[in-house]
């Protein structure tokens, strides 16, 4: 589904081909599956909630005859945005995890908004902002560089977790209303709350949903909750991939025993081909708001949605995408020990994340303590410092506000100035977020990041007709984790203890005791060599053409990487993703937008 609207005037009715209008004035408008309730209040005004929201209509008929609660749009479970239309201004509402996430553009003398940039975009005729690009290639792990910036110049994404005004004539007003603050009770019963309903929310809507079941603590305990909240008779068809002729191994192990621990759970495995290695046919990969992070594996990831809706029938598929975000702590986890003068603790997790990752402890309580004294702002002048001198990001190991991947040879010096020039201007701005403890503020960052990124992956399934959904991306499952108290946090060198508690009796102990998940890096690099002549041939594409990488070099790194040279594929691959997308661009067919005819409107 994609929904927007205009700020009174300018719109005039305008909406995408295909779409329909909401409301009695037309400045609303929604395209595919509904997923929109409107409630008019005695004064005129109208509060409309897009989305999954496990709200009845009777709690949400309360709330346009009163102003809006400040956590309208995290209250209940599910992903959605919550609009106010009343007189000229709009009030847009969004989620404090960015999981339904919203953009906003000047049009007409006022604001047009949309949950799709690229649908803002070509009603204004926007280019691609290189600046974007440019982060999403080079700086991929620090979104803080690019702030409010969407892949379109001019078309800005609406604050996570904030009230925002858009009214003609003006400035948008951002207030925000959502910060992970610290709050008493265990976060495991908070997190099982917050999962069981959004798990709930789902099967309720369309019972016969699929899941996955990679043999992993998240996917395995959406598809047991999922099992358990469907309705008696039939099962849950639970999926998990796996390499053509390798039937066994951890990955199946686990699912297995996930699967024969619910009686509901019917379990399928698929097997995966030569057509599903990565980077097959990335070319190919359908338009969406932004590079999609599942665009290197586009023929794994549409062949199981093709296969699952042809056999089953699905609709709505569940994956466990973003636990790791929420449920692993960043390093710096050890700085607000050592803050918060807690320093036996920090001693003896620094001992732990020591023996984790071969490193000797008392350099990371070394790393830490400088983190202690660094700011956010100060850690981007740092790197915008670090970018223009083109020196390599040495000591600190893990222990940073922002990972910091080493310039490929083949970013050109005009993309090096455009990163350096957007993280100096990074600093200089207002952190919405201040004063949280540093590990909470890089986990907001993260989350948000990977959040917004999985609404592109939602588009590419959309193109197979699935639904595709993060529980624990949702803002509630967010909000339980990240308003963790300091002294309840797990130790940093643990493995997801939170969720594990959170899932003592869902998950089997056998599952719960694992302390490790599997790899396709072997794939990625049979599907580079197999797909090399293709990928050679990107290089000289738009992302040349923006003036950011030197494709000869790009070639010669792509080459070296197919010929098994040990080195990290993930500036390569952030290149190559950021290509196919503006290639689909290119030659996607544009959105029209017109006028409604009379009679068409819905609401």
């Amino acid at each position: 589904m994609i929904f927007g609207g205009f700020t009174c005037g300018p719109g005039d009715g305008l909406r995408p081909a295909g779409a329909v209008r909401g409301g009695p004035d037309g400045l609303l408008w929604q395209a595919g599956t509904p997923r929109a309730r409107s409630f008019s209040g005695s004064g005129g005004g109208r509060v409309t909630v897009l989305g999954w929201c496990g709200a009845t209509d009777a709690e949400l008929r309360t709330l346009a005859d009163r102003p809006l609660p400040e956590d309208v749009a995290w209250r209940w479970s599910g992903a959605y945005a919550v609009v106010e239309q009343g007189g000229e201004c709009t009030v847009v509402h969004t989620d404090p995890a960015g999981a339904m996430p919203l953009y906003a553009t000047r049009y007409g003398g006022g604001w047009a908004w949309s949950s799709s940039a690229r649908a803002l975009a070509e009603l204004t005729g926007a280019a691609v902002d290189p600046v974007r690009v440019a982060v999403a290639v080079l700086l991929p792990h620090v979104p803080a560089a690019v702030g409010s910036r969407s892949f379109f110049t001019g078309v800005q994404q609406l604050p996570p977790g904030a009230r925002i005004e858009l009214a003609p004539g003006r400035e948008l007003r951002s207030t925000t209303v959502w910060r992970p603050d610290p709050v008493p009770g265990p976060a495991h019963r908070r997190l099982r709350t917050a999962l069981e309903d959004a798990v709930r929310l789902r099967v309720a809507a369309d019972p016969e949903l699929t899941c996955d079941l990679s043999g992993g603590l998240d996917s395995s305990t959406l598809a047991l909750l999922a099992a358990t909240a469907r309705p008696a008779g039939g099962a849950l068809n639970a999926v998990t991939v796996h390499p053509d002729g390798q039937t066994n191994g951890a990955d199946l192990t686990y699912a297995r025993l996930a699967a024969a621990h619910h009686p509901r759970v019917a379990h399928h495995l698929l097997p995966l081909g030569a057509e599903h290695l990565p980077y097959t046919d990335i070319a190919a990969v359908p338009a969406t708001d932004e590079p999609a992070p599942s665009t290197l594996t586009r023929a794994r990831l549409e062949g199981q949605l093709r296969w699952m809706r042809d056999r089953f029938g699905s609709r709505t598929h569940l994956t466990g995408d973003g636990g790791d975000s929420i449920l692993f702590l960043p390093p710096a986890h050890l700085a607000d020990l050592l803050r918060h003068r807690h320093y036996r603790r920090a001693t003896a997790e620094a001992a732990g994340w020591a023996r984790l990752r071969h490193s000797p402890a008392v350099a990371l309580l070394r790393d830490a303590r400088t983190l202690t004294r660094t700011s956010r702002a100060r850690a981007l002048t740092d790197l915008a410092t670090t970018l223009e001198t083109r020196a390599s990001a040495c000591g600190k190991g893990d222990m940073r506000w922002f990972p910091a991947l080493p310039l490929p040879r083949w970013a050109t010096v005009d993309a090096v100035r455009l990163l350096s020039g957007t993280v100096h201007q990074a600093a200089a701005e207002h952190d919405p977020l201040p004063g949280l403890d540093t590990a909470v503020r890089i986990l907001v960052d993260e989350v948000r990041e990977v959040a917004r990124t999985a609404g592109a992956d939602a588009q590419l399934a959309a193109a197979c007709s699935i639904e595709l959904h993060n529980p624990f991306l949702d803002p509630r499952v967010v909000d339980a984790v990240l308003r963790t108290e300091l002294r309840a946090r797990p130790p940093v060198h643990t493995y997801k203890p939170v969720l594990t508690q959170a899932m003592d009796g869902v998950l089997p102990a056998a599952l719960t005791s694992r302390t490790t998940k599997g790899s396709f890096n072997a794939d990625h690099y049979t599907g580079l060599r197999t797909n090399l002549p293709h990928l050679q041939q990107l290089a000289d594409g738009r992302l040349a053409a923006l003036g950011l990488i030197d494709p000869n070099l790009l070639r010669s790194h792509l080459a070296q990487a197919a010929a098994g040279i040990p080195m990290s594929l993930a500036t390569l691959e952030q290149a190559l993703a950021a290509e196919a997308w503006l290639h689909a661009l290119d030659h996607a067919p544009t959105t029209a937008w017109e006028q409604p005819r009379e009679g068409d409107r819905h609401g």
